[in-house]
């Protein structure tokens, strides 16, 4: 079982990737098996991704870094037990479509497995301003 320092890294490396659009080092931070869902809703419409296996989560990532781009990223509260974890954050999400900046509140309910994500779960809620 990891500690949670370790545990904190990963989560850190995640973050620091997805704020500097790095998917390299995204799909670093993923298990081979792993599995990902997003899920949230934008002014629009909602939005649902579900992926299995580190190839279809590396194409869903690889949109995600091509579309949006992070900026002023807050780690709200980490809880972390043993190999699960809680993070609730916001940052300024800027779609590169249409230009448009949305502060948004995310909250990720992580499982580690062997120091990598072998479940990550996303919900989000832009928040406005």
């Amino acid at each position: 079982m990891p500690d949670r320092l370790e545990v904190e890294r990963l989560l850190r490396e995640l973050y620091a990737a997805r704020l500097g659009g790095d998917l390299e080092a995204l799909c670093r931070t993923f298990a081979k098996d792993s599995r990902l869902d997003i899920a949230g809703t934008s002014y629009s419409s909602p939005m649902a991704i579900r992926a299995a296996g580190l190839g279809e989560i590396r194409s869903w990532l690889a949109l995600l870094v091509k579309t949006f781009q992070l900026s002023d990223q807050e780690i709200l509260s980490m809880i972390i037990d043993g190999e699960a974890a809680a993070v609730h954050w916001r940052a300024r999400i800027r779609s590169k479509i249409t230009g448009a900046t949305v502060l948004t509140e995310l909250v990720d309910v992580v499982q580690v497995r062997e120091g990598r994500i072998a479940s990550y779960t996303e919900f989000f809620v832009p928040r406005g301003g």
